[in-house]
Formats: structure tokens, C-alpha cells, sequence
């Protein structure tokens, strides 16, 4: 007798998660031992960050279940009510579902709602990229209790598998897998630069910059402040167009937005923004610009791959393992024009070309698969503390 397929359920709940496990995705639904099972929430359900549910199913994903959570509001309240709901609303979906797995990627609040319910449903759940730390924001906080919550493990790096190790959690159960979004740099064809400017009816200046600010959650009123400063120079510096991405659904995040609207209808003719670029555009313009700046975690990850300087501002990524192609600023105008005219420099420039990726060379999700696979499910739930001491 065949054994039935495993299924697996995967969860996403932003548009840059997504991109990070599409190819994750694709390998699940292609493989004959596992059934693909899709929850969408947060972000993707709401017209005001683009709907980019729309996205996934034009990709050719079936969506199962789609779990409304977010509030329209982003005061810490709201996201603490948001959080509630997507409890909630995970129990009776994955109750519904009844998955052999959960597989969640990375640290935000939608996930952390996913997780709890999970939990107490006695699904096993997988984790992707744990062991990280990113002190300035909530997520942190979020990510090491995902890994508490959880009972298979696929880190980025080995510095994080060990980390994951140092929280308890058996070495047999960890996986230094590498970074599932660094798959999209050898599986997708990025644009050139004339194909870009085309397809997004937006033409590319002598210089480029790609923008990517979200807020430092764990800092209260700062999100406005600290953009200003980072507006302020980038409105200084001459022949420089700049592509700005929308933030996520954080505390103060409209506060950005508003924002950078406001500079796009200043500026009109050397900006652009986007609420959803997708992973195919959004790689093209890390590729073709000069530097990409901001706090996402893609100027950390996938920047360094593509030869991309990257100029990091404040603390929402401090801790993460970084490249030499990653220059660190302080949230304030004279460190933010320091880190620019070092990124523009020749000499930086050059070094560039040799940067080494601490995330590794891609193939994430043929190793996550593998074990998604062929790990004993019995006894999964129950996980005895790992003892580094003993």
C-alpha cells in the first residue's frame, strides 16, 4: 500500500516572506510525498498593502484558508488585538486543515498568532531562519519563542543553528540549511536594465538607490524622525534616483508611508514607490542599483549576493552576521551621508566584486524539503530540553 503524502502547511503573512519561500513552495507542490496546504494573512488580505493574495494565486498557488487579522490601525494596541484575532483565526483553519506540519518562516506577529495555535492543536511545527538576532525590534523576541514553539529547525547560518542549539533544542533537530530567499538569485531571471524601466514605466537615473525603512519597534516615536534624517539626504545628493518600497504593517509604519508619499509627489520625476514589487522585480532593482538602503533584512541577506552595497541605518538589524558589502550608520543625517559617500566610492566599489555571503549559495529548499520528507513524525511534539551544560 502507498503511503499517503505528508501534509504540509505553509503559512505567509507579508510579501517579502513570500518571496522568501517560493521556491520552498514550489518544491513542496512538486514533490509526490507531500501535499502542499497554503494559509495567507496580514498583509495579503489588505488592499492597502497591494492584496498581494492576488499575487500568489497568479503564481499558481491555491490558497486554503485566508485568516483576517489585521486591524486597520498600527498603534502597539492594535497589534496586540491583531494578534488575538489571527489566534483565532488560525484555530478554526488549521483545526479544518488538520496538517502533519506547520512550516512558518522567520519572527513577526502574524506568525507568532499561527504558532500559538498550532501549538495548542499539537501540530509539530517547522521554523525557518531562527537563531538570528535583530535587537533593535520586537521580532526578535517573537523569533526566539517561535523556536521554543517549535520542532524542526532550518537556520541560515551555522552561527544561528548553534544559537538555536544554545535555546534548548536538540542538534539532530537543527538544520544549517542557508538562506531559502538566496534560492531566487540562481532560479529567476532578472531583469536588464531597459526591461525593468518598461515594465515599471520608471527610468533609472546615473545613480540608483532602493529604499527599504521600516520601523525599529522596540523604539517609541521614532520611525518619523529617523526617516527625515534619511530623507534629507537622499534629497542632497545629486543625478540619484530612488525606488522606495512601502514598509510592513508595523507600529508607526504609516507614519513612513505618509512619508515617503509625500517626497514621491515632491519629486516626482527621479522617484518611484511600490506597495508590492514582487521577488522577480524587486531582486531586479537590488541588482541594477548602486546601494540599497534602509533596515530590511534584504540588505543584509540578499544584497551581499548580488554585489549590492548596502547602507544599514540604526539598530533594527543590529546582531545579524553581515558582509563586507554592509555599511552600518547611525540613525542621524551626518552618519547616513558618511555611509553614502562611502557606498559611492571607487574604492568601495572594487571590493565589492570579491564579498563572500555569510547566508550561503542558495538550494535552501531542496534541503528543507528533504527533511520535510523523511523526519520520524512520532514522538515530534515531545522534545526533551537540550542541555548544552550536561
Amino acid at each position: 500500500m502507498t503511503a499517503r503524502p505528508r501534509t504540509i502547511c505553509v503559512v505567509t503573512g507579508s510579501r517579502a516572506e513570500y518571496g522568501l519561500l517560493f521556491w520552498l513552495l514550489k518544491a513542496i507542490a512538486g514533490d509526490p510525498e507531500l501535499k502542499l496546504q497554503l494559509a495567507a494573512t496580514g498583509m495579503h488580505l489588505s488592499p492597502e498593502f497591494g492584496l498581494t493574495v492576488n499575487r500568489i494565486e497568479q503564481d499558481g498557488f491555491t490558497v486554503d484558508r485566508k485568516v483576517e487579522m489585521l486591524l486597520s490601525a498600527d498603534s502597539p494596541v492594535a497589534i496586540a488585538k491583531s494578534v488575538g484575532l489571527g489566534v483565532i483565526g488560525f484555530a478554526d483553519a488549521l483545526a479544518d486543515l488538520k496538517p502533519d506540519l506547520l512550516v512558518i518562516l522567520g519572527d513577526r506577529f502574524e506568525i507568532f498568532a499561527a504558532a500559538q495555535a498550532a501549538m495548542i492543536l499539537r501540530i509539530p511545527i517547522a521554523h525557518i531562519h531562527g537563531g538570528e538576532l535583530t535587537e533593535g525590534a520586537v521580532d526578535e523576541a517573537i523569533r526566539h519563542a517561535l523556536t521554543k514553539m517549535s520542532h524542526l529547525h532550518f537556520t541560515a547560518a551555522e552561527a544561528y543553528r548553534q544559537r538555536v542549539i544554545q535555546l534548548g533544542e536538540a542538534p539532530e533537530r537543527v538544520f544549517n540549511t542557508g538562506a531559502p530567499g538566496l534560492d531566487h538569485i540562481g532560479q529567476t531571471r532578472l531583469l536588464e536594465r531597459h526591461e525593468f524601466e518598461q515594465t515599471t514605466g520608471f527610468t533609472l537615473g546615473p545613480r540608483n538607490v532602493l529604499v527599504t525603512f521600516h520601523p525599529v519597534t522596540l523604539e517609541q516615536g521614532t520611525a518619523g524622525a529617523q526617516f527625515n534624517e534619511l530623507l534629507s539626504v537622499l534629497e542632497s545628493l545629486k543625478d540619484t534616483h530612488v525606488l522606495f518600497t512601502l514598509p510592513n504593517a508595523d507600529t508607526e509604519g504609516r507614519v513612513i508611508i505618509e512619508l515617503i508619499q509625500d517626497y514621491h509627489q515632491r519629486r516626482p520625476q527621479c522617484t518611484a514607490v511600490f506597495s508590492a514589487m514582487g521577488s522577480q522585480l524587486y531582486l531586479s532593482a537590488l541588482q541594477l542599483v548602486d546601494v540599497v538602503a534602509g533596515n530590511s533584512s534584504s540588505g543584509i541577506i540578499e544584497a551581499p549576493a548580488l554585489k549590492t552595497a548596502t547602507v544599514n541605518i540604526g539598530d533594527r538589524q543590529k546582531g545579524r552576521l553581515c558582509a563586507d558589502s554592509i555599511i552600518h550608520c547611525r540613525p542621524e543625517r551626518a552618519s547616513i551621508q558618511a555611509a553614502f559617500e562611502q557606498a559611492f566610492s571607487a574604492g568601495f566599489g572594487e571590493r565589492l566584486v570579491s564579498v563572500q555571503n555569510p547566508y550561503g549559495n542558495g538550494g535552501a529548499a531542496g534541503k528543507i524539503v528533504k527533511v520535510l520528507k523523511q523526519y520520524p513524525l512520532d514522538g515530534l511534539l515531545k522534545k526533551p530540553f537540550y542541555d548544552i551544560g550536561r
